[in-house]
This record gives structure tokens, sequence and C-alpha cells, in this order.
């Protein structure tokens, strides 16, 4: 087939601080990549309008057909509908935006609206860390934290769209959240929440990659924020190993390329305090890395315009 005959789909990333997109060929293999900055205070058309200016060059660049575009976006979502239903303070303008909508009008092919960290769980299901596994809880460490189930073999969004959101379990403290709710997972697991509480002990104002940094020279305070920060992660792991009987997890997003921080502490807590089922919790961290939501939106692109098997290769 020549290359200009071949089918492509296109996946986005709209996230907290930055948008990644990606177009592949039929066999979800990344053919060309881009990101740029989330415009998450312009509201949701000049979002769109980001992801667009981006993507639209990796399409001239690559010969073939794009036939279906899959979108993984921050925040509680309608599929169904292509719609953004609740979105946390880091955006403006978000919430009740038609995204799929959005996208079609400029494109005039079919688009997919899914959770980012569906999305992110697809993607690592499919072709990464935990390829072919049935069961397994998806977490992303980003500007906030989010979760997604995979069970049975196949996505579990739950009835009113939001299983496995273990960012927003509360128990954490009385820190205010993003979402409104005081002492979730992601007022001490997030990249915004790390930044914050390194603040108030040193009056220091990092980003959560900075505070990382800090620790290679010995900062006591910062290696003290990533420890509560792995600590408060056991225990999520462990709460939803409690109540859905899932073992297996693998954790991503920006904040996992600190994973030397927080492993021991996630590992420390969970030895002393394993799930009640008695079998150990086994931890795989990202391999598609910042492809993996937007790989995984792309093959929900190519699943539904197919009409072919789950995008799961076991």
């Amino acid at each position: 087939m020549s290359t200009h005959d071949r089918t492509l789909f296109a996946g986005v990333d709209i996230g907290g601080t930055t948008t990644q997109v990606v177009v592949c060929d039929a066999d979800l293999t990344v053919l060309d990549r881009a990101e740029t900055t989330t415009p998450a205070a312009s509201g949701g058309q000049a979002m769109i309008d980001a992801a667009l200016g981006v993507l639209a060059p990796l399409l001239r660049r690559t010969p073939g057909r794009l036939a279906g575009v899959g979108v993984g976006a921050a925040g509680l979502v309608d599929s169904a509908a292509g719609r953004i239903l609740v979105a946390s303070d880091s955006f403006r303008g978000w919430s009740g935006f038609p995204v799929s909508a959005a996208v079609e009008d400029v494109l005039g092919v079919p688009v997919f609206l899914d959770n980012d960290v569906n999305a992110f769980l697809l993607g690592e299901v499919w072709g990464g860390a935990v390829r072919g596994e049935p069961d397994v809880l998806g977490i992303a460490l980003g500007t906030g934290v989010g979760g997604a189930l995979w069970t049975g073999g196949r996505l579990f969004a739950g009835p009113h769209g939001a299983a496995g959101e273990i960012g927003h379990v509360p128990g954490f403290g009385d820190v205010p959240c993003t979402c409104g709710g005081r002492g979730h997972l992601e007022t001490l697991a997030s990249g915004r929440s790390i930044g914050a509480r390194y603040a108030e002990r040193t009056g220091r104002l990092l980003t959560a990659r900075e505070v990382a940094d800090a620790t290679a020279h010995g900062d006591e305070d910062a290696l003290a924020v990533y420890r509560d920060a792995g600590a408060g992660l056991a225990r999520g792991i462990v709460i939803a190993a409690g109540l859905l009987d899932i073992t297996t997890v693998v954790i991503g997003g920006g904040v996992a390329r600190a994973w030397h921080l927080l492993e021991p502490a996630v590992r420390a807590r969970l030895a002393e305090e394993p799930p009640v089922s008695g079998h150990p919790v086994r931890l795989f961290r990202t391999r598609l890395a910042a492809d993996a939501v937007p790989v995984g939106a792309a093959s929900r692109a190519r699943l539904e315009t197919t009409g072919g098997e789950a995008a799961v290769a076991a």
C-alpha cells in the first residue's frame, strides 16, 4: 500500500499544563508527535484551537487519510455526548464544552472523547506496561491526580463516569482540593500540591519538577514532600484494592518522572499495610510515558471507526 493510501488516526491529550498530539497508522504506531502549552485559562475553544494548531502540520507532513480522532481530556466527561461534564478550577470555560463537535467541525472526521486517564490506561493496556492484563488500576500524577479502571478486559467508567477517580478520595488531611472538596489525595500527590506543600515549608515557589531537582542537593524539605506524596499514594492504592480487589497498578503522568523519589515511600507503606486480600500490589511505571494518553485516545478512535475488536494486544 502507498503511504498516501494508508489510514491515519490522531490522538490528543489535553492536560492542565500541556497538550500532546500524535498521528498514528492503523497499527497505532506513532508516526509523528508534537506538543504545546494548554491555554487552560482561556476557555474551551482556545484549548481546542491550540490542539488543532499543532495537529495541522503533523497531518500535512504525514501522507495518508485521517479516519478518526480520539481526545483524552482532563475532567469528568460524557463520552457519548462528547462533552466535558466537570473540570477542576485549573480550567476556565471547560465544563460543558462540546469537545467532539468542536473538533469534528474543523476536521470533518469522527471524533471520540474520553477522560484522559481512561485513555492513558487504554494505551498502557494496549501496548504499554500492563499489556494484556485483565484487571488494572491506572493512576496519572500530573497537574491533578486521576484514576481509571480496566476490569474484565474493558474500561469501566461506572454509571456516572467517575469510576477509579482515586485522586478525589478524601481522608488525606484538610487542605482544599481543586474540585471544591477537602483533604483529597490530589492535595498530596499532584504536581500542583507538591509545589504548594514545598512553598509552605520553605516560602520558595517551585514546580514539582524543580522540587524533585532540589532533592539531588540534599534538600530535606523537598525529600519530605515527596515522601508524603508517596505515602499518600500507597494509602490510596490500598483503599482501592480493598474496594475493588484489583492489585495491579500502572502509574504515569508528569510527576511519575520522579518515581525514584516516590517509589521508596510507596513500597514501604504497602509493606506495612498490604491489601486485605493478602495479594501483593504489583506496581508498574508507564512504558509509553507522554504517548500513553494520545495513543490510548487514538486506539479508541480506531476501535470506534473500524468496528473491530478491542484495540488491546494480549
